[in-house]
């Protein structure tokens, strides 16, 4: 079962507690640490984003459309919706030849919220395009273009592109189609429920392209190398996933999802995942510092870059600090 991974303090009391699982795999698939129950079924949500965006490489769409390593970057991500997202989608969209309006993955305020205000002040209203997964329904979008296939209905269950996410989901993870839980995520398309285990084998083997299957790897190699270069485009201003990879991406990859899902793939071997019980993303952050920790990953120097992650700091209504989250992550070494 699910295990107490990090605590929240205010002054010298704990308040509130998480418990959560977490699994640190090889690309061979041997569960090196643990906490809690790696074999825990959760949904990857937007922590897919990676292995949903292999297809548009493989299938020859990328080099068709001329896609920039920034926009394979921005369809991986789950961004801000700052104005260099939007321009960067906005182009993306422009070289497939396809509307705005054409996007059906919802409609919600920019997350980052000094865009969502900028908004609200230039007296313009959200469109999908601001969606945080915008990038991803676009790359989504120029798979159906270039497979001519109807983009209508693009993000049924029965579509052609939604089944073939499913597909490379399975093959990625080393998990049959049958035993895949199947749901529809926030932004409308095929969510996927797995074993933390398998999304730790997932980013471990999208970090060491050798151990997928043959027609992954240089797309695995193109897609990990543009997250690299533009970790802006992953997420965003005032975001650990892009100041994480903008500090380390030269060891490692990874992608935030939904509801307290975080996976990581290392270039030197491991795949790490992190699935929060009550899915608050808050206690993610320190927790995936105590394993890099725990797991000889990052340097001091490193460290001192993301400290403010570490044991991240809770303000209140008055911008006075009121207490801390700490992680209480106990690893433990391979499967009992």
């Amino acid at each position: 079962m699910s295990k107490y991974i990090a605590d929240v303090y205010r002054n010298k009391l704990i308040e509130s507690r998480h418990r959560g699982d977490a699994a640190v795999v090889e690309p061979d698939g041997q569960i090196s640490y643990f906490c809690g129950n790696p074999e825990y079924n959760t949904y990857l949500r937007s922590a897919a984003k990676p292995f949903q965006i292999l297809p548009v490489i493989n299938s020859g769409a990328a080099d068709f459309f001329n896609f920039s390593n920034r926009e394979i970057a921005v369809m991986c991500s789950s961004h801000n919706g700052e104005e260099k997202h939007i321009k960067v989608v906005k182009n993306i969209l422009k070289k497939i030849e396809v509307e705005e309006d054409k996007l059906k993955c919802g409609v919600h305020d920019p997350i980052f919220k000094k865009a969502a205000h900028q908004l609200y002040l230039d007296g313009k209203k959200a469109t999908e395009i601001y969606n945080n997964c915008s990038g991803k329904h676009a790359a989504l979008l120029s798979l159906c273009k270039y497979m001519d296939w109807d983009i209508k209905d693009y993000i049924s269950p029965t579509h052609p592109v939604q089944k073939l996410m499913v597909k490379t989901v399975s093959e990625v993870t080393s998990l049959k189609k049958e035993d895949i839980y199947l749901g529809e995520d926030g932004c409308g398309v095929v969510v996927f429920g797995l074993p933390v285990k398998n999304m730790a084998l997932g980013f471990a083997r999208l970090a060491n392209p050798d151990y997928l299957p043959q027609q992954y790897r240089e797309a695995a190699k193109r897609i990990t190398k543009s997250m690299s270069d533009h970790p802006y485009m992953v997420a965003g201003s005032e975001r650990f996933n892009t100041d994480l990879i903008e500090v380390m991406g030269n060891k490692l990859t990874g992608k935030m999802g939904a509801e307290g899902v975080f996976c990581l793939g290392l270039f030197d071997g491991s795949g790490i995942c992190v699935k929060i019980e009550d899915g608050n993303y808050r206690a993610l952050a320190p927790v995936i510092i105590d394993i890099l920790k725990n797991i000889g990953v990052i340097s001091s120097d490193e460290l001192k870059k993301l400290k403010k992650y570490e044991k991240p700091i809770l303000k209140n209504h008055h911008d006075h600090s009121v207490g801390y989250i700490e992680s209480v992550l106990q690893l433990k070494k391979g499967v009992e």
